[in-house]
């Protein structure tokens, strides 16, 4: 019998197509191990997400948020001593004191005074060394006050270009969106973690309405969204609705800390929320306003409470206390990775509804009294 002639060309052929074979089920393992659940994509860590106090009762947005090993700050309310109690919270987590990115939404106080800082309480600008800012392209506000001094605004602008001229790169929303000038619409945070920014009609055309100007964000973790819309009301949810691709999300940060004019239908019926953070400080009536405007408003609540009733709530108003204030859930973390989505806060979980507060000054939606 003839003996088989040996083909070392076919040899060399078999073993690459068997490592090939080997490379390709090994990467499917792993991006299988890795991925958040629900998701399609592996990601290097955790995304966790912080709604802070803010150490005062004044209404405010300052929220922290960790990526993989890049940690971002969207906002720096509620006033300038406001840093004093974010800027240790966040330092647990920013262990090399370094924000890869900042956005500053909008220019109220509210959500900016941090960054203008005072002699007392330093800039958030200059706490921290700040990579990349991206901020609001338009605003209403004056650069002094009627007796001559200088705005919140105006201090704002003075740290943003100092921190500028110390090397962070700079962008407005509308560069982001248009990717102009080395800016970028979406961010790569970490491995399967993006930050996108939004379009919003407002960045490039003008409004009475200071909210509007909001910069809206979106997160995405595989199949898991969370979205981020400033102070964002009426007008401001229809054009993000009618300008972007918006998928359901896993968190909803309420617009205009819980007013009467965010969380509209237009955007809750596309979103779709799991999970509602509302920033603000419950029952207290920093603006004087109408009893029925008075943050977290029942209008808000209805509406949001046909597709959720994981609503969270910082703080709320405690005048018996020294500081006129007290936490509600606390710091609000909801974090996300392969096992799933959690909330879990620095003074109980408890969700609004089942709140004493809530008991005392709101009335139970039908679909939260099942």
């Amino acid at each position: 019998m003839a003996s088989k002639k040996f083909n070392p060309a076919l040899t060399v052929l078999c073993c690459i197509l068997a490592l090939a074979v080997g490379f390709i089920a090994a990467f499917f393992l792993f991006s299988y191990i890795k991925r958040p659940s629900g998701g399609d994509v592996y990601v290097s860590g955790d995304l966790s997400i912080h709604f802070m106090e803010l150490g005062n009762k004044a209404t405010g947005d300052s929220i922290y948020i960790k990526a993989g090993e890049t940690d971002i700050l969207i906002d720096a309310g509620s006033v300038e001593s406001s840093t004093d109690t974010t800027a240790d919270y966040i330092k647990q987590y920013c262990t090399d004191n370094v924000l890869e990115y900042v956005i500053v939404t909008h220019a109220d106080s509210d959500h900016i005074a941090g960054f203008a800082g005072s002699n007392s309480a330093p800039s958030m600008f200059d706490r921290f060394t700040c990579e990349t800012i991206i901020s609001f392209d338009r605003t209403n506000k004056e650069l002094e006050t009627e007796s001559g001094n200088p705005t919140t605004y105006a201090k704002y602008l003075e740290q943003l270009q100092e921190a500028i001229d110390g090397g962070a790169a700079y962008y407005t929303a509308s560069q982001c969106c248009s990717e102009e000038d080395g800016a970028q619409k979406i961010y790569e945070l970490s491995n399967g973690i993006e930050m996108e920014i939004l379009y919003n009609y407002y960045y490039d055309h003008e409004t009475e309405n200071e909210n509007n100007y909001s910069v809206c964000l979106l997160f995405s973790q595989g199949d898991n969204h969370f979205l981020f819309t400033g102070d964002l009301e009426g007008e401001g949810e229809k054009y993000l609705v009618e300008n972007n691709d918006l998928p359901e999300v896993e968190l909803l940060k309420a617009g205009h800390h819980g007013s009467a004019t965010s969380c509209n239908d237009v955007l809750l019926s596309v979103v779709k929320p799991k999970i509602v953070c509302v920033c603000c400080c419950a029952g207290y009536n920093q603006y004087h306003a109408a009893p029925e405007n008075v943050f977290p408003t029942q209008a808000m609540i209805d509406r949001v409470a046909p597709y959720t009733d994981r609503v969270y709530v910082t703080s709320r108003v405690d005048e018996s206390s020294e500081s006129g204030y007290r936490s509600m859930n606390g710091n609000i973390v909801v974090t996300s990775n392969r096992s799933g989505v959690t909330v879990e806060c620095s003074d109980n979980d408890t969700k609004l509804k089942d709140t004493e507060w809530f008991r005392e000054n709101r009335d139970m939606p039908s679909e939260w009294a099942a």
